[in-house]
């Protein structure tokens, strides 16, 4: 029951759609996964993996329509590799793939769990085989990263969200090179008080181009004497100048009521690190993780994402 309010996220009865008890190898839980739709017109999740000792690695599911017979590959995708990029020492995480046109690229910014903390990672691929590494673009503590599409003037932008306790805020960085980062600006902030997103979020999916700008789909996580909430909000930022802030909804649109996504390792999360668009072009895919133990798919609609923000959406100060 959703007591009139809308709702933009509808869960497939088929969820979750992947657990650990589908993979070919032993793992405790899968989960987190980017997503990317192929040049044949299938899905890739690459998913995170985690073990019994608690690390993770990367592992590619493919299926032709996106929703079940998943073939997933035998053995990790993308290993941590700690010998030659000690920053994996405890993992690899939260991975998210952009397709980037002028490399004919896929970019998979990643979470590289350091001995101090989760840092940001890179790698490039060109079929999710091979993989070309740059190690880590972002010191610790940061994570929750994706590359954009597309230069802006002669520079690449990446969001992150490092972290100043006791809040974390949404910032963006640009590189001419995808090396060497700087011009770090503040996109969004943490609300304060009582709000659903107070003192924490960070991005979920990579941001969704639109003709009115980047459609950003955000984590906020709610502090509660039971624990914490994870939850998901809109944000729209301008095309050409992404670090700024059009609007921001001030509900949130989706979370955790499922009994797989209240119960799990992580209770009370619902985690999208991918989204894939369908050839109409309004259909949206998030595939997320569920109570940070199995993988699950909603769909929702670009337009009604778009209208419900002209409605809910607060102005950014001086838009």
């Amino acid at each position: 029951m959703n007591h009139g309010q809308a709702t933009l996220f509808h869960r497939h009865r088929r969820n979750p759609i992947l657990s650990a008890d589908d993979w070919p190898y032993p793992a405790h839980t899968v989960f987190n996964p980017g997503a990317t739709l192929l040049p044949d017109g299938s899905t890739l999740l690459l998913c995170r993996v985690e073990d019994r000792r608690g690390h993770s690695h990367l592992c590619a599911a493919r299926s032709a329509n996106g929703i079940d017979g998943w073939h997933i590959d035998p053995q990790p995708t993308l290993p941590a590799d700690p010998e030659n990029y000690p920053e994996e020492i405890w993992g690899i995480e939260d991975p998210r793939i952009t397709y980037v046109p002028e490399l004919a690229k896929y970019a998979i910014v990643y979470t590289a769990y350091t001995r101090d903390g989760p840092g940001v990672a890179l790698a490039l691929t060109e079929d999710f085989r091979d993989f070309e590494r740059y190690g880590l673009i972002m010191s610790p503590e940061d994570k929750d990263a994706a590359l954009l599409p597309c230069r802006f003037g002669d520079y690449w932008a990446l969001i992150h969200r490092p972290v100043s306790a006791p809040r974390a805020h949404m910032w963006i960085s640009f590189s001419s090179d995808l090396r060497h980062w700087g011009s770090h600006k503040l996109m969004m902030e943490a609300r304060r008080g009582a709000w659903w997103d107070a003192n924490k979020i960070g991005l979920s999916p990579p941001p969704i181009e639109t003709e009115r700008g980047w459609l950003v789909i955000y984590h906020g996580v709610r502090m509660t004497a039971a624990g914490c909430i994870y939850r998901l909000g809109l944000a729209l930022f301008d095309h050409e100048s992404p670090e700024t802030l059009l609007k921001r909804g001030d509900e949130w649109v989706f979370g955790p009521q499922e009994r797989y996504e209240q119960r799990g390792d992580v209770g009370n999360v619902v985690f999208p690190c991918g989204y894939t668009m369908a050839p109409d072009g309004d259909t949206v895919r998030i595939y997320y993780g569920a109570a940070d133990s199995t993988i699950a798919l909603a769909t929702g609609s670009l337009r009604e994402m778009l209208a419900w923000l002209d409605e809910h959406g607060e102005p950014a100060p001086g838009a």
